[in-house]
This record gives C-alpha cells, structure tokens and sequence, in this order.
C-alpha cells in the first residue's frame, strides 16, 4: 500500500513538470511574436515626449553671466572695467518679419484694405533689414562717452585725477574769488567693519590755490565720490599758506623730503616751463609758478608724499635778504643771459671784510642752502661716435677755438672790456 502511494506521488510531479514547461513555452513564442509583430509593423511611429538640447535648458541670461561675469577678487582688482556688455538679441525683431520678406494678413499687415481682402504672398527681399538690426543692437550696447572739453580734461580719459574742481563753497563772506582746486589722487579704499564687514569707500585728495602764491591742500574719505571730492577742497580751502615766490619761478632751488620721496626742486628763467611731474605741475598752476624743474627721488605713484615733500620746500625757503643777514655777505647772482655779470640782490646790515671770513668757511650760495651736500648727478654717457676718425679731427679743428666765448665773458666781467694779456700786463 504504501509502494503505491509512493508511486502515484511521483506520477503527480512528473505530470506537473510537463505541464508547468509546456505553458512557459508558450509563453516564449507568445512574447516573441508579439515583439516581431510590433518591430516590423507598417504603423511604427517613435514620439519623443522631452527634448533638451544645451541651448534649450541654459536660459540666455545664463550664457551672458558666463561670458561676461567677473569673479569678486577681479572686480577689486578693476578686472571688470573692460568688461562687455551683454547685447539683446531680441532688439530689432518683430513677430511676422523676418528673413523672408512675407505678407501675413491680420499680422504684419491689415487683414482688409479698403474692399480688398489681402492674401498671404511673398514680397521683394529686403536687403537692408540685417544692416538695421545690427545697428540697432551696437547702438544700445556700447558705453556712453562723456566728452569734455580739452582744458577741462584731466590726466587720463574722464578720471578725476588733474580736473579741476572749482573754488571752494563760500564761507560766511569769504567767496574764495580767484581759487582754483585741482585733484590730485582719487581712488576707492576698503576698511574692515565690526557690523558691516569689508566697506568700501573713496578717498579725494586735493589742493586749492589763487595762482598768487596762497594754497593748501587736504585729504577726504566719504562713502560717496562727489560727497569726498567735494569736502577735500572745501576742508584745502580752510588750510591755506602763503609761499613766497620770486615772480614766476622759486626764490632758489631747494629739496624737500617727506617720507621714502625726495623733491629736487630747481629755479628756472622766464620760459622754461614747468617740467617737473604731474603732481607738481599741478600744484604750481594753482600756486602760480610758471617756470620750474623738478626731479623725484623715491616712489613716484605716491602723490600724498610727493605733494607734502614739495610744499615743505616751499615753506623752508628763505628769501635773500634772510641769508645776507645769515652769513654776514653780499648775495650775487650771475646769470648766462646777462653773461655772468655780477648783480647784488640782497646786502646785510654790517657785511664782514675778508679778514673776518674763515678760510675752511663755506661761501657758495647752493652748498650753504644745502647744508654741504651736493646732489649726485646721473653720469652723462659718451655719445657713440665718440671715436669716428671724422669726429676727432673735427675736434682738432676747433681746438683753437673752444675757449674763446668763455674767455670774453671772462674779460667782460673782469675788465669791461676785449683785453689781451699783453694790456692787462701793461695796466
């Protein structure tokens, strides 16, 4: 009993087995025939429902950001300035105009004219419709430039460096009549804030004068431009010197010092001109010195330095008749136009004879202002045809001759008149 209970068993699960293949089977061929069915199907249509492309998803704000945007350290550093400007490229464009020249009824044009019902056609090409879009676009898209006149002009392009201010706001009834204002550094400096972090602001510096020997200058910070600009000259206009001047030029040359900058400054004749750096021409136009050659010693790019060395020159000057009465002599000037004839400028009070002048004492007018120091003169460099054969017998040609100018101006000054050493001997 149990043998056959055991093989109806396994008859049962033989019989399932068969079953369960046959049916997977089917299964299989169904399936695959479907799949060939829909695969070579006459109606096979394939519909994208997205399609996105790297103009689609990227708007064109985006792609100007891109092209144009400046990193936060390059806007500090002025990167930005030159920066382009993004263009609309919309501007122009008008929905049912384009490259072909069409006429759409009830869109570019009436629907009816007069009695007429318009038809859709196709008009002449217009060839000029490209050229005025482009203009359109650079016409929208570039700067504005501010021109200014060429005696309101600065140093540089529009900048405020060497422009000119104005005079100064009046102050109860001093109107400043005469002033001028000339800006000598403006520039935008950081500083660290407890509550506001990193604040930008502008620093101005300018210097006021009334081209007749009074002038001062003065430093403002505000956080608006104008708003520093114009406290600075009003603050150069209540900080005012007086600078003894000897006509158009300086009493005698001078060097000023403030800082790590060194102002050589030297007194020139009427005409030369002011050839000096920026910062000094500007303040002699407002002091009033026309004639004048200065020289830096020292970094040139700071103008706070350079305008304090030069105005402590100016301060320190001191007039002839000061040093006359300082050294106990007669001041002489000597001057090539009026061929070193000897003119007395100043004289003290009681002059001391030679007897009472030390022999190791110093008498030359520029030692004496310059303590005995001398300035160290660039070397001049030898012209390159120094050797030619032509150059040197042109010079023995002139040898007989090199002297003779200075020895009449020496003859001049001495005897008043063209002397041989043969008359001198005999007088």
């Amino acid at each position: 009993m149990a043998v056959s209970r055991v093989t109806v068993l396994n008859l049962c699960k033989q019989y399932s087995k068969l079953l369960v293949s046959d049916t997977h089977r089917n299964w299989k061929a169904d399936r695959l025939h479907v799949t060939l069915q829909y695969n070579f199907s006459p109606l096979n249509w394939n519909i994208w429902r997205y399609s996105h492309t790297f103009l689609s998803r990227v708007t064109a704000e985006q792609l100007w950001k891109g092209v144009t945007s400046v990193s936060p350290a390059g806007r500090k550093k002025g990167r930005g300035r030159s920066r382009k400007v993004p263009r609309d490229l919309n501007r122009g464009q008008v929905i049912g105009f384009g490259k072909k020249n069409m006429l759409w009824p009830g869109l570019n044009a009436p629907a009816i004219q007069g009695r007429e019902v318009l038809k859709q056609q196709e008009l002449p090409p217009d060839e000029e419709r490209e050229k005025r879009i482009l203009e359109l676009r650079d016409k929208f898209s570039k700067r504005k430039s501010f021109k200014l006149h060429p005696l309101e002009r600065g140093w540089s392009g529009t900048k405020l460096g060497g422009r000119s201010l104005g005079p100064p706001d009046p102050i109860g009834e001093e109107t400043f009549e005469g002033f001028d204002s000339r800006v000598l550094e403006f520039k935008s400096v950081m500083h660290m804030s407890g509550q506001r972090g990193r604040v930008r602001n502008f620093s101005a510096f300018v210097v006021v004068g009334n081209k007749k020997g009074l002038a001062g200058f003065a430093l403002k910070r505000s956080v608006n431009a104008g708003t520093a600009a114009n406290a600075a000259k009003n603050k150069a206009g209540q900080l005012l010197r007086y600078i003894e001047l000897d006509n158009n030029t300086v009493i005698h040359d001078f060097c000023g010092e403030f800082g790590a900058v060194k102002v050589f400054v030297e007194k020139r004749p009427e005409g030369f001109g002011l050839v000096c750096h920026r910062v000094i021409k500007a303040i002699c136009e407002v002091l009033g010195i026309k004639d004048l050659y200065a020289k830096v010693d020292g970094p040139e790019k700071n103008y706070q330095c350079i305008t304090k060395a030069f105005f402590i020159g100016l301060m320190t000057q001191k007039s002839y008749k000061q040093i006359a009465d300082e050294k106990g002599l007669h001041v002489v000037e000597l001057k090539k136009e009026r061929d070193n004839f000897p003119v007395v400028v100043a004289s003290p009070e009681r002059c001391r004879t030679e007897e009472e002048i030390e022999p190791t004492e110093q008498i030359d007018f520029k030692l004496h202002l310059h303590n005995g120091k001398v300035v160290a003169e660039r070397k001049k460099y030898q012209p390159f045809y120094i050797n030619f054969p032509s150059y040197i017998k042109e010079m023995k040609d002139r040898e007989s001759l090199r002297n003779q100018r200075a020895v009449q101006i020496n003859q001049y000054a001495k005897y008043g008149a063209l002397k041989s050493f043969l008359h001198a001997r005999e007088e």
